[in-house]
């Protein structure tokens, strides 16, 4: 391995791989890397088939399923390959931002009744159910149409979708490509937050650096309130992954027997399996959007009927887990390639025809969030990271510790009372749930942030100070 900088180091191609591996890291986060698994999974990823350029893996990367989380590939359009591993079980487990004309002082003394309706109007935990009721020609609409379908039933408004990567849909969506068995999953978990990692946080600006760029994104000021969403495609999601994992197994058992990893299963680009699992995976994406657009549509309700006639906008929603069609300059030559991003986000630069007209001169907005306590970031796209990262940053902190380690560690109860003593509130679906996401159960997320920004692959723009958490 060797230190490029302050903030990249590179393993060369050895034996298997076909491109070198890059890793935005700093001293601090390498040595984390180092403890865990995730090297390797990057050194493996170089060895899939068409890959270009570089295996990349983010300074929040930790260990995952055949890719790190954190982990991002480019494959060639026609003789590369999609992995599922590459993707991950939730598909397009993603952020949305909303801003607020609320400040502090607004919410003094009422973020506690502002979670209670919030949790009422968004349910949480794993066994969240949906209210609201979508038959299966219904959800079939979702699958293909994405957020719009719902914004034609009354639910959200235009500036909802338009702020939306990919405007909330991925035209090649394919419903007949996900299983009775995900539909089943989905259909009543729509306007749920789900378990794990997920969270709705009510927020106030900490600290703005980069003032123009914040305007244009809606931040005005500091002790602004915003609220960050962080959620997928629940078991929809989970299940489609699942299914196409076990269809590469059994069409491609030579291929699966001549991996690094066999959780690096992929599908040939050409094969009619790995067209299949792109359908059923742009379908996954646009319930996930869909999903984080119900979310919102409903925060937007909970806050107005705690604080009548607020304003609550989306700045934007992106993607975290998904894999896109992209043309990327690779080597001096426009390629079309299959960019991979596990645990990353898109981080298009100024100018890019992917973004709504107005970000068209900041660059993509991108949301990095922290754990229960800590700051969250937000940062725009930059040029640097087309050619740097295949136009991706960190996704966010990334896990320090295992659930089990964080669950032996501390209980719900105990965070929950360290968190109000720093006046944050926390309503919990478990006590579990909180437990496992403990704030030290999480990498620095200022090292991870400042490592993207000091790479120019992320622009540092707002830091955002939790006030109220929901988790699942």
């Amino acid at each position: 391995m060797k230190k490029l900088n302050n903030y990249s180091y590179v393993v060369e191609k050895k034996e298997g791989m076909l491109v070198p591996l890059k890793i935005f890291a700093s001293d601090k986060l390498m040595m984390k890397m180092k403890e865990d698994n995730c090297i390797q999974q990057g050194i493996n990823v170089a060895s899939l088939p068409g890959i270009q350029g570089y295996s990349i893996m983010m300074p929040d990367a930790h260990q995952g399923y055949g890719f790190s989380i954190g982990g991002v590939a480019a494959t060639d359009e026609k003789k590369g390959c999609l992995s599922p591993g590459g993707v991950g079980f939730d598909i397009n487990c993603g952020v949305r931002l909303l801003t607020t004309n609320l400040t502090v002082k607004d919410v003094e003394g009422k973020v506690e009744k502002l979670l209670d309706v919030l949790f009422k109007n968004v349910p949480p935990g794993m066994g969240g159910k949906s209210i609201f009721k979508l038959g299966h020609e219904e959800l079939d609409k979702v699958l293909v149409e994405g957020p719009r379908y719902m914004l034609g039933k009354g639910y959200g408004v235009e500036e909802d979708v338009l702020n939306c990567e990919s405007s909330g849909m991925m035209e090649d969506a394919d419903p007949s490509k996900i299983s009775d068995k995900a539909k089943k999953r989905g259909k009543n978990q729509l306007g749920t937050l789900g378990s794990g990692n997920h969270f709705l946080e009510i927020q106030r600006v900490g600290k703005i650096f980069d003032k123009k760029t914040a305007e244009v994104f809606g931040i005005k000021d500091v002790d602004q309130i915003v609220v960050l969403i962080h959620t997928g495609s629940r078991g929809l999601g989970h299940q489609t992954c699942s299914d196409y994992l076990r269809k590469i197994e059994d069409e491609f058992p030579d291929l699966i027997g001549s991996l690094p990893d066999k959780n690096l299963a992929y599908a040939p680009a050409d094969s009619s399996l790995a067209r299949d699992y792109y359908g059923a995976m742009c379908a996954a994406a646009n319930y996930a959007w869909t999903n984080r657009h119900l979310i919102g549509h409903q925060t937007r309700k909970s806050f107005e009927e705690v604080f009548p006639g607020v304003e609550v906008r989306t700045v934007y929603d992106v993607a975290h887990n998904i894999a896109k069609l992209e043309e990327h300059v690779i080597g001096g030559v426009k390629k079309r390639v299959w960019v991979h991003r596990k645990g990353a986000t898109r981080a298009f630069g100024p100018g890019n025809d992917e973004l709504p007209e107005k970000y068209g001169v900041t660059g993509q907005p991108i949301f990095i969030p922290g754990s229960m306590g800590t700051s969250s970031y937000v940062l725009a796209g930059t040029e640097k990271a087309m050619s740097e990262s295949f136009g991706s940053t960190a996704h966010g902190a990334g896990r320090l510790l295992s659930r089990k380690k964080a669950n032996e560690s501390w209980t719900g109860e105990q965070i929950t009372r360290e968190l109000r003593s720093n006046k944050i509130i926390v309503k919990a679906a478990s006590s579990r749930g909180v437990s496992e996401e403990a704030p030290l159960a999480y990498k620095d997320v200022d090292e991870v942030v400042k490592v993207s920004h000091d790479a120019g692959i992320g622009k540092l723009v707002a830091n955002l100070k939790p006030l109220g958490v929901i988790k699942g």
